[in-house]
């Protein structure tokens, strides 16, 4: 708001005008001065007869005041009204809902609207899921699902681009459920009206979900509830997760002690079944349960009048699980014949993702024999004829004899390990075991380098004589990305001490190393496994590495065993201890299976995060006009690169199980990215499969992925207006809130405020009746002092 400035219509009347002000000061001065009065009296008559004769001196000059105001009809100044369904909440017993609370103000009748359509060029809108134009208010009957209050007003920025807005008067509660953050800096002066929150409503509800998927094989799934339970104080609240089937999971309860205070619960379950799935979770009281139905989504208009909760909309939340990984497939690898293998293969068996295909050395070489008979250089008559000329073809008799297990084909390892990127990604890890570094070739070594920096594989290198720097690694490109320095030659133990394993702080914390849910468990556990005693000692660990486990001998001295790291687009760990088949074969209980467990786990996260060759991924449009997921698909060739100019098919499957087909269109943004856009029309939730197809008509691969749709429970989130987020938008676009029963107030005061048109304007201030009433009430008090003092 401007404050208008002061000018002089007449300022060459200022000299006169100076001079009657000297003469009328010393006749009051003269006058003054002989009076027979108290000096206060005499002070305070003075004081009001200069100023009233000084106000009539100034109007010799004409004071005049000047501004610049709107010019009427010039400027375009909107109305925004909530049509949403958290408009229907009624904020205490008896008091009308806020949507009849907004009717009421914005009312064919009212005297401000009158008034703001006199100066400016009024226009209507309405939003919930999008933004549109309307005729009036009185048809809004707050059904909107979805409440895009920042996706309108960047609407409505864009809409009015250029051309002159004032202001937007926006009547809403400030719910909303599109959650971008606004680019405030093209917006005009916002002026939020929001609905009286008189508190003392009941509700509970679900304000937010959070999913974690581990490798800990007991609850690979961690579910994280929030619950708010507003006028329930010291009553038990129920919180219940569901499958898809209506199944209960598991159920959990709390006692509401705060209403500013959301319970917070914590799930662990496994899923039945692999791949996506959705959950539920519901919240209520113990003793006033809600069915399980997904379709009781509008709050009925009569609020808690009956004692029950405000809406039963957002008790409830889907969430998407995606245990659909797999398959995946290991190499293991090693340099002799052990138990290890065997005690891995029978450690996978119970998990149907995750598939191992070993090649293990029999042999280093194969001994060479050379039947000949008596006479010198000549071979044995019984070997004629079995001679291989070609000398590509004939077997070789100098290699190292190697067993292949768990292969799909007569073809996969048949020359060994793989010599080319496109036989060794299809892995998604690799595990080397006691196997020296001479063993590969150095396009090998570089080969498993660029498995785990370029293609996202997981590496791990198992201790024992041939590994580490025993197995001369160092300097090689194996032994640049593993965890550990080798570059000091110390013999492993073997036999030498028994070592028995602990966890270290950061190991506690990964639940893929620990076994059981508490410490103290976790410490009895280990303190039971039998000792080992091999261990490859190392200098230390390298930066960015961090230490999971321990080795501990007799004397109390401890050396890193397990010691993993990020590398490149992968991952790598160290197992510094050898033997681990043992911890199987010394179980005192033939039932224990926490050592297939821990390999279970372990390998679950060597897995997790390796990428595949079509990986799609589904988020919300933040600034969409209507409820959009935007889908993308990202397509790598064999050998792990962007693959443009492929095919890509969506198939989506809506709540209710009808399906839609779409293509994906290449994204210009991002080699072998392909993108698409989906508007959401039910609440539920959604499947999506990506399929790709190479430019050559080969079929790449397939991904799944879901999301759940559910505008209601995102609607009803929160209950009370958010008058925080209102308050900064009004204040970082210019504007204020305003007050909803002082609306005309407000339009009043647009005179004085800035648009984007104005125009000057002038008033004498000598018309302004109020400054010759000061002016008349100045010299009528000076009057009256005199009188009552007895002055002439």
């Amino acid at each position: 708001m401007k404050l208008p400035s002061l000018v002089w219509g007449s300022p060459q009347w200022s000299s006169v005008a100076g001079i009657l002000a000297g003469l009328a000061v010393a006749a009051l001065l003269w006058n003054y001065a002989r009076a027979r009065a108290g000096r206060p009296v005499r002070l305070a008559a003075a004081t009001l007869k200069a100023i009233g004769f000084a106000a009539l001196l100034i109007a010799l000059v004409e004071p005049m005041l000047t501004g610049t105001r709107p010019r009427r009809g010039a400027n375009a100044f909107v109305i925004l009204a909530d049509n949403s369904q958290s408009m229907l909440i009624r904020d205490g017993r008896g008091t009308p809902t806020r949507g009849e609370w907004l009717r009421d103000r914005l009312g064919k009748e009212a005297a401000w609207k009158t008034r703001l359509e006199q100066d400016f060029d009024v226009r209507r809108y309405a939003f919930d899921s999008h933004l549109r134009a309307v005729e009036g208010f009185d048809t809004l009957v707050f059904d909107g699902v979805g409440s895009s209050l920042g996706t309108s007003l960047q609407s409505l920025a864009k809409r009015f681009h250029g051309l002159p807005i004032a202001g937007v008067l926006v009547f809403t509660d400030g719910s909303r459920t599109d959650t971008g953050d606004i680019d405030t800096a093209q917006l005009p002066p916002i002026f939020p009206v929001i609905p009286p929150s008189r508190g003392g409503g009941r509700d509970i509800g679900v304000r937010g979900v959070s999913i974690t998927q581990t490798n800990f094989e007991a609850a690979p799934v961690v579910l994280r509830a929030d619950v708010a339970a507003t006028g329930y104080r010291g009553r038990p609240i129920v919180a219940v997760v569901t499958d898809e089937t209506g199944k209960d999971v598991e159920r959990q309860e709390m006692s509401a002690n705060r209403d500013d205070r959301p319970l917070s619960f914590r799930f662990q379950f496994r899923p039945e079944t692999k791949g996506l799935a959705f959950y539920r979770v519901r919240a209520f009281a113990r003793d006033a349960e809600i069915p399980a139905d997904p379709d009781a989504a509008v709050p009925p208009s009569s609020g808690d009048s009956d004692g029950g909760e405000q809406t039963v909309a957002n008790n409830s939340r889907l969430v998407v699980v995606d245990q659909g990984g797999g398959p995946y497939r290991v190499l293991y690898v090693s340099g002799r014949p052990d138990p290890e293998f065997g005690f891995l293969r029978r450690a996978l068996e119970a998990d149907d993702q995750v598939g191992i295909v070993g090649l293990i050395r029999i042999a280093r070489k194969q001994p060479k024999f050379d039947f000949r008979s008596g006479r010198r250089g000549e071979a044995n008559p019984f070997y004629e004829g079995f001679d291989q000329s070609d000398p590509d073809l004939a077997e070789r008799s100098d290699q190292p004899v190697l067993a292949r297990f768990g292969t799909t084909g007569p073809d996969e390892l048949r020359d060994g390990f793989p010599k080319t990127a496109e036989e060794l990604y299809p892995y998604h890890a690799v595990i080397l075991d006691d196997l020296e570094s001479s063993f590969f070739t150095a396009d090998q070594l570089a080969l498993l380098r660029n498995f785990v920096s370029q293609r996202g594989g997981g590496l791990m290198m198992l201790g024992g004589p041939d590994s580490f720097a025993d197995g001369r690694y160092d300097r090689t490109p194996v032994g640049e990305l593993l965890p550990v320095y080798l570059d000091r030659s110390t013999p492993p133990s073997n036999g030498d001490a028994d070592y028995r394993l602990s966890l270290t702080r950061e190991g506690f914390l990964q639940p893929w190393v620990r076994l059981r849910k508490t410490e103290e468990d976790e410490r009895k556990r280990l303190d039971e496994l039998p000792t080992l005693p091999v261990l490859n000692q190392v200098r230390g660990i390298k930066p960015g590495a961090v230490v999971l486990s321990e080795a501990r001998d007799g004397s109390g001295r401890t050396a890193p065993a397990l010691v993993a790291q990020p590398f490149g687009k992968g991952r790598v760990a160290s197992m510094l201890l050898g033997g681990l088949w043992r911890w199987d074969l010394k179980r005192t209980d033939p039932n224990d299976v926490e050592p297939k467990r821990a390999w279970r786990q372990t390998i679950r996260w060597l897995v997790a995060d390796v990428p595949r060759r079509i990986e799609v991924t589904a988020r919300p449009v933040a600034d969409a006009t209507a409820p959009a997921v935007d889908l993308r698909v990202r397509v790598r060739d064999a050998l792990y690169l962007p693959l443009d100019n492929a095919r890509v098919t969506l198939k989506i499957t809506a709540p209710g199980g009808e399906e839609l087909n779409l293509d994906a269109q290449p994204d210009g943004r991002e080699a072998g990215t392909y993108a698409a856009t989906y508007v959401t029309r039910k609440a539920g939730p959604y499947r999506l499969l990506a399929s790709a197809t190479a430019p050559d008509g080969s079929a790449v691969g397939q991904r799944e992925t879901g999301w759940a749709a559910q505008p209601a429970a995102d609607e009803f989130a929160r209950l009370e207006p958010d008058r925080a987020w209102l308050e900064s938008i009004a204040s970082r676009t210019g504007g204020e809130v305003v007050d909803g029963d002082r609306l005309g107030a407000f339009v009043s005061s647009l005179s004085s405020r800035d648009a984007p048109i104005k125009e000057p304007w002038t008033a004498p201030l000598w018309h302004q009746p109020l400054y010759f009433l000061i002016a008349i009430a100045c010299l009528a008090g000076e009057w009256g002092i005199r009188r009552l003092n007895g002055l002439p």
